[in-house]
This record gives structure tokens, C-alpha cells and sequence, in this order.
């Protein structure tokens, strides 16, 4: 029988480069010479300290689709009356200057060396450490066999390889069907465009009873993708499916996205 790991919360709403698990990454991290790609100081690390300090200021997010709410709510009222199958999701930054287009670097444009900068963001938002503790497998969003060979790499398997590499797991969650992009559709598209799109790899379904897994994404815009894996996942037998993804567009709730 499998042993229940609860998710404690987040670190207090403190700022995470002052939580002792930020430092502790922070101290960790190889001190290799690079120029920032923000604000293009060298040396410095591929995203420099002043640059996380002033464009990754944490917000309160609700912890079911991770869009901004007031300090000290923990759900949203749209989260409330529908709850959605993930049992928390968290966020690392907002989808906008300077990530987007960094973020669209490290997608699309053979940049996947950034991956170690772009988890300790991830590592560093309010929950992620007691929540990569708490999981019991940590599952990449895939890619369609014809996206992948085009692009070469799944950016979602690099940053979860990094942040869990005795967790993560890239051939248990499928993309078993070929769709069109995401961001170019309104949300009731997204919403039919990825029904039936993930699968379980049949031959090792039952890794997946009674557990806890982790979804990890570079960019959530309505959550459709996200939703509909972790609806796959659960119907297969997981306990419980989270998300933690390095970036959050500012979408309204009836607007609630993929790869």
C-alpha cells in the first residue's frame, strides 16, 4: 500500500530567495561565466540575480489555477465552485516581459541549456519544494510524436528531469494525438481540441494507483491541456495530480491552456 505524502502549503507567503530551500539552490548552483539574457551584465548566471529580484516578485496565486488572487485567499471563487482535477497547481512567474520572450527562446529556438536557470525559478515559487516532496512521480506534459521531431527536445522533460531526477518519468503520460497549437484557440476549442489526446502507457498502468503525480509545464494559458492529462491520470488510478509549471498567463477565468 502506498504512503499517503501530504502537501504541506506555501513557504508563509515569504519572498523564496529568503526561504532557506532558495538559499540552499542558490549556494548549489555551479558558478559557470555567461552573460544575462536580460539584462545582458557579464559575467553573471544565464538569469542574473538583480534581474530575478526585480522581474520575479512572487504573487498570491489562487492554488488551483494559479491566477492572481488577493493576499491571503487560497482559492478563487471560480476554483471553489468548479473545482478542477488538479489538486494544487503552482507558478513560478507570469507570462509576460521578460519571460515571454525568454520562455520562447528556450522553447522554440535551441536554448534548452536554460533549463537549470528556469527551475531554480520554479524551485523558488511558494509551495514547489513541499510539493516535489510530497509527489510520488513527476510526469512532463509530452509532446506529439510530429512536434517533437520537429522542435528535437520537450522542454517540459528538461525542466522536470531537472527538478526531480530520481522522480521524473517521461514515458508514463502519452501524447497520443496530433493537435494544433493552443494558443491559437479560444478556450471552448482548447477544450475539444486535447479530448482524448493523452493516454497511460498501457503496459505500466499500474505504477500509477494510489500515487501522487506532478505535471510539469513550461506555460499554462487555460489550463485545458493540463486539466485533461490529469483527468487521463486519474482515471487510471492516481490519487492525486498536481501541476507546477514555470509560467502563468494573466488569462480571466472564463478564458481559462498547453504545449
Amino acid at each position: 500500500m502506498v504512503e499517503e505524502r501530504q502537501y504541506i502549503g506555501p513557504m508563509g507567503g515569504s519572498r523564496p530567495w529568503q526561504h532557506p530551500a532558495w538559499q540552499r539552490w542558490q549556494g548549489w548552483r555551479p558558478n559557470l561565466p555567461s552573460r544575462c539574457a536580460i539584462c545582458r551584465a557579464w559575467p553573471a548566471q544565464p538569469i542574473c540575480d538583480t534581474c530575478i529580484a526585480r522581474f520575479a516578485q512572487p504573487c498570491p496565486r489562487c492554488q488551483g489555477c494559479a491566477l492572481p488572487v488577493p493576499r491571503g485567499v487560497l482559492r478563487c471563487g471560480a476554483c471553489l465552485a468548479h473545482p478542477p482535477p488538479l489538486a494544487h497547481c503552482l507558478c513560478a512567474l507570469s507570462y509576460a516581459w521578460p519571460w515571454r520572450g525568454l520562455i520562447a527562446h528556450f522553447k522554440y529556438h535551441a536554448q534548452p541549456g536554460w533549463d537549470r536557470s528556469l527551475t531554480w525559478l520554479m524551485r523558488g515559487c511558494d509551495g514547489a519544494q513541499d510539493l516535489l516532496h510530497a509527489v510520488d512521480t513527476v510526469l512532463p506534459m509530452p509532446l506529439a510524436r510530429e512536434r517533437l521531431a520537429e522542435r528535437g527536445y520537450n522542454q517540459a522533460w528538461l525542466l522536470a528531469r531537472r527538478l526531480a531526477p530520481d522522480q521524473a518519468d517521461a514515458g508514463l503520460l502519452l501524447r497520443v494525438r496530433h493537435t494544433p497549437p493552443q494558443r491559437s484557440l479560444p478556450r471552448s476549442a482548447r477544450l475539444a481540441n486535447v479530448q482524448g489526446a493523452f493516454a497511460v502507457e498501457p503496459l505500466r498502468a499500474r505504477e500509477l494507483q494510489g500515487r501522487h503525480c506532478l505535471l510539469v509545464d513550461d506555460v499554462m494559458t487555460s489550463g485545458a491541456s493540463l486539466h485533461s492529462a490529469a483527468q487521463t491520470l486519474l482515471r487510471a488510478g492516481a490519487a492525486r495530480v498536481s501541476a507546477l509549471v514555470l509560467a502563468r498567463t494573466e488569462a480571466h477565468h472564463d478564458d481559462h491552456e498547453g504545449p
